[in-house]
């Protein structure tokens, strides 16, 4: 309790010292939350292109969507996006998974500011202990990004970008809040520019008594407090150096035990202009996933701690070579994931090369985007993974597209190695890595006051790794092959911006298949585990002067808790509501109304979610 005061004081005092910089600080924006229909994005390509000309089904949630929804967690941002499930252990900060197009966490990758975070040894990234008052905005890229991005790159690729710096300064901002399961949170922010530096700085604290994550089960609580710099220089010659450090460290309580967190990224980059055509970029980065976990004495064994600690070590360097309206990009890169902790990991560590490249053509009205890859591994040896997609402009306003890509996934360090424990748990060592195919067509509308995008899509899996009863021995649990599954789906998305109404849409369809021969025969037919088959979410925002009203709708169809499909979990809906009143310059407040209909509802077999929560908020600067 100390600790969370002490926490809450340093972080006000912060706040409060930026305060008197307000007189600096001039607004670079109209004040108008305004969505850009059709937004440069950097994920798809590694190059700056629209979303119509990246050629790939991709979505933007922008500062404006982050500022205006203010989520506690980024999962509530994501639910229901097009392509995009989310299944949580309960909330405030409770494992949750983000599955992109039916693969599952492990089977698509997250960064942050072109840094890679997971864990090496579960395979996923630990979204819930993301604050995302620390991020300005998110792109979503759906289907295979293994040519550019290498291993898990199955569904797609999530990016998170950190505040950037603003023009002139200093520009202070401040928020404090509280609401509903007495939920407290305090951030502040600096950022500016002065000659050719530019600089970020934020903090943020938040904390939860929580809610019951089982039936008639008690509060589990949660603490975050996170902190980010960023800081960059350019020279006169245009040449860039920068250095980014984003940690967040704090506690959850689940039920049967509680445990303690750090999640870090952190890197270093240089990029050179060697020519007028070609730019040279080096990048250093670590990103680590630390966890000490306290388990209570149960019929399963007493009182236990274990400690998971895993880091990523990666140098990346990429060229980028212009020839008029067209691109190159080539590179190389090495990563060193180590594993340490109370489980005895042999080997502790493994190390991947890989060699990629990638070529943007123009030639209008046809444009090609083509990547391969070439990842040498040191468990695995080597794979090579593709891409090719082709995008023909029908006319001003559309855009038909095509493509297939390849992507693999190598087996994380519990697949392979995780010792036996007492609940029967065991890695395999004879698990093999999992390919994939997928095959897309889309076509995107694009106009001034709307966009619609629509795509259809086909991913097959050779050797999916599921976890499920030891052939051998039933007693056990430890991963298998499956032979083959197959994803079929279809993603429409669309959005408008009139007369101060901002409009979102996505509808998913999509069908998870177990298509597995052999062992697993048993289930092929079946739909994979925890995917919800049919997903709709609509949000709506309205602009009234100094005031804004708004919504998300988020309905989904039920979904199978195991690969048996014996255990089903009905659908759902849910509202949300939220209002915000810019009540004189630079200050507003925000108040947000979850899941106001009260539904209790799981996307993971028990754990339930939370019930009604408001949350009400008050902004200085942004």
């Amino acid at each position: 309790m100390n600790t969370t005061r002490n926490a809450h004081r340093g972080l006000a005092a912060f706040g409060l010292a930026l305060l008197p910089l307000a007189v600096q600080a001039q607004p670079e924006s109209d004040g108008n939350d305004a969505v850009d229909l059709n937004p440069l994005v950097v994920t798809a390509t590694l190059a700056p292109r629209t979303a119509d000309e990246s050629l790939s089904s991709v979505t933007l949630l922008d500062e404006a969507t982050l500022r205006r929804q203010d989520p506690v967690s980024l999962t509530d941002l994501f639910r229901g996006q097009p392509g995009v499930d989310v299944t949580t252990n309960g909330s405030f900060g409770k494992t949750s998974s983000v599955y992109v197009r039916g693969t599952s966490s492990d089977q698509s990758v997250l960064m942050i500011d072109g840094i890679r975070l997971r864990s090496a040894t579960s395979g996923g990234a630990a979204w819930q202990y993301l604050d995302p008052r620390m991020f300005e905005r998110a792109e979503v890229v759906r289907g295979p990004r293994g040519s550019l991005y290498g291993a898990d790159a199955v569904g797609g690729v999530v990016q998170l970008f950190t505040h950037d710096a603003e023009k002139g300064g200093p520009h202070p901002r401040v928020s404090v809040g509280g609401g509903s399961f007495d939920s407290r949170r305090l951030s502040a922010g600096l950022s500016g520019s002065e000659g050719g530096t530019r600089y970020s700085f934020a903090a943020s604290r938040f904390d939860t008594d929580g809610a019951p994550v089982r039936r008639d089960g008690e509060d589990k609580g949660y603490d975050n407090t996170s902190g980010l710099v960023r800081l960059s220089h350019t020279f006169d010659g245009g040449a860039e150096v920068g250095v980014l450090a984003l940690r967040a460290r704090g506690s959850t309580e689940y039920d049967g035990g509680s445990m303690d967190f750090v999640q870090q990224v952190a890197g270093i980059h240089a990029e050179l202009p060697v020519t007028e055509q070609w730019r040279s970029r080096l990048s250093l980065s670590e990103s680590r996933d630390e966890l000490e976990n306290f388990s209570e004495a149960s019929m399963w064994g007493p009182a236990s701690t274990s400690i998971f600690d895993t880091r990523t070590r990666t140098v990346r360097w990429e060229n980028a070579l212009s020839y008029g309206v067209h691109e190159v990009i080539a590179g190389l890169e090495f990563e060193e994931d180590k594993v340490a902790g109370t489980s005895n990991y042999t080997p502790g560590s493994r190390e991947n090369l890989a060699f990629f490249s990638q070529a943007l053509l123009d030639m209008s009205p046809f444009s090609v985007q083509a990547a391969l890859r070439f990842d040498d591994n040191e468990h695995f040896g080597e794979e090579v993974t593709g891409s090719m997609a082709i995008g023909l402009e029908l006319d001003a306003h559309h855009t038909l597209r095509t493509s297939y890509g390849t992507a693999f996934r190598a087996p994380t360090f519990n697949d392979l190695y995780y010792p036996q424990d007492s609940w029967g748990y065991v890695g395999n060592p004879d698990v093999k890595a999992e390919t994939s195919g997928t095959l897309e067509v889309g076509i995107r509308g694009q106009y001034e006051a709307y966009f619609w995008d629509l795509a259809a899509y086909q991913t097959d899996v050779d050797d999916l790794i599921d976890w499920g009863e030891s052939p051998s021995d039933p007693s056990l649990t430890t991963p298998q092959n499956i032979s083959e599954a197959r994803i079929r789906g279809v993603e429409l998305s669309a959005g408008a911006e009139f007369d101060k109404w901002t409009l979102q849409a996505a509808l998913t369809w999509m069908d998870p298949e177990n298509r597995g021969e052999g062992d697993s025969n048993e289930n092929r037919g079946n739909d994979l585990r925890r995917r919800a088959t049919q997903s709709l979410r609509f949000d709506v925002d309205r602009e009234l002067g100094d005031w804004s009203l708004g919504g998300s709708w988020v309905v989904q169809n039920h979904r199978y808790d195991d690969a048996e499909n014996d255990e089903r979990l009905p659908g759902f809906g849910l509202l949300n509501l939220r209002a915000g009143w810019e009540f004189a310059p630079m200050w507003s407040a925000r108040l947000t109304l979850d899941n106001v209909l009260d539904k209790e509802y799981e996307t993971a077999g028990g754990y339930i979610n939370a019930g009604r929560a408001a949350f009400l908020s008050v902004h200085f600067g942004g």
